[in-house]
């Protein structure tokens, strides 16, 4: 059965997800110097000098007299996603079905490997230029502001001392990246199942595919919630729901977005919009901590101000929802308990009271397991004192 949408989506309907708004606001803003190099007009110019060489000695050049499908493909793709520009196609030697795009303002580079040109039906040849195609028009979108989060973040992890938040950073952008492009792919095709199809015989190397059966393949892992771990690409099955997702106008795809690529809030896989956001979690959720009764002394604000200098006690508290249980996983509840025994220990007068607090609190976000093992692991407490303290936090509460 074809995935019906409500209208078939025109090329306004292809915006940059996001994840991509998010990252180019935070690197102007974080890294201005960074930015404005990657923006200078003798980068650009060098890069596509690189690219227009590269391409003339690795690869074989069709011609459209040679190629007249694959041209007329391209043409039609590009007239769908409201692109103009001069076309360049090139075949290579990897014997790997796989097309790519290399990116050259005002000029199209398309580069194509093993025999996906000869295996694609014509449906499937425009929802293959669809995908590279909206490459293109990403990262020309904003004066190449996508384009130039890309090279920052490709160059930044280059270096074998790149930060794990670099490297993170980078893995989303390009997840985000490939779903925006599977969304030009359908706009060039007007149907969802080319694009499947294409994804499937990228994927196996079979000429022949049922990009329906897959879609219900895909929907069957939906119970699963599991998280992508791509580094590239996200994997064919989340790709090809998400896509179906967003062509029947799915009110709840943020959401689904957020839950398969990035998961919960995790201390250990921070990319570097993740760290900011941990940043103002933990100041709001110390915040509420300190409203708990028996934690507000000056020891304990005095500890606070040592993570946070300027930390004023009438700060606005962090809501529940934002640490349930679902939103953050088990090293990050570990962060928080810690943050609350660093405020135990900053005063021996007023710590059973704070421990409280925190038992109380650690429940409050499905950490009181963690907790017990905190106490036991750091404090070297015995199981009755732990036990002891847990029902008198429950009493309390």
């Amino acid at each position: 059965m074809a995935i019906v949408a409500a209208s078939v989506p025109s090329d306004e309907a292809l915006q940059p997800l996001r994840y991509h708004k998010d990252l180019v606001d935070y690197l102007r803003t974080a890294e201005p110097a960074v930015w404005d190099w990657s923006q200078s007009v003798d980068m650009r110019r060098s890069q596509a000098d690189e690219v227009r060489a590269a391409m003339l000695r690795e690869t074989y050049r069709l011609e459209p007299e040679g190629h007249a499908a694959a041209f007329a493909a391209c043409r039609t793709a590009m007239e769908r996603l409201a692109i103009d520009a001069p076309i360049t196609l090139y075949q290579a030697s990897d014997g790997t079905m796989n097309a790519g795009l290399c990116y050259i303002p005002g000029e199209i580079h398309l580069i194509f490997s093993g025999p996906i040109l000869e295996k694609l039906t014509p449906d499937e040849l425009l929802a293959l230029m669809g995908h590279e195609l909206a490459h293109y028009r990403l990262w020309g979108a904003e004066d190449g502001a996508f384009f130039n989060a890309s090279r920052i973040l490709d160059q930044t992890v280059a270096y074998g001392d790149a930060a794990p938040a670099h490297r993170e950073t980078a893995r989303l952008l390009s997840l985000h990246t490939e779903l925006y492009a599977d969304r030009g792919a359908a706009i060039a095709a007007q149907a969802v199942e080319p694009a499947v199809s294409v994804l499937v015989k990228t994927m196996t190397g079979l000429a022949s595919v049922d990009p329906a059966a897959y879609l219900r393949q895909a929907e069957e892992l939906e119970s699963s919630d599991l998280k992508s771990q791509g580094h590239s690409h996200p994997e064919a099955f989340l790709r090809a729901r998400a896509l179906s997702l967003w062509w029947q106008q799915a009110p709840d795809l943020d959401a689904w977005l957020e839950r398969r690529l990035h998961g919960p809030l995790s201390i250990e896989t921070l990319d570097l919009l993740r760290q900011k956001q941990l940043t103002a979690l933990t100041r709001r959720f110390l915040a509420r901590f300190l409203t708990q009764p028996g934690v507000g002394g000056e020891s304990v604000l005095t500890q606070v101000r040592s993570f946070f200098p300027d930390f004023q006690p009438d700060e606005a508290p962090i809501d529940q929802a934002d640490i349930a249980a679902d939103r953050i996983d088990d090293a990050t509840r570990d962060y928080l308990v810690a943050l609350m025994l660093d405020c135990a220990m900053a005063d021996a007068d007023a710590r059973d009271a704070v421990l409280t607090a925190a038992a109380r609190t650690a429940a409050a976000f499905d950490g009181l397991d963690r907790f017990r093992l905190a106490l036991k692991r750091d404090l070297h407490w015995q199981k009755g004192a732990i036990d002891r303290l847990v029902s008198a936090a429950r009493k309390a509460a």
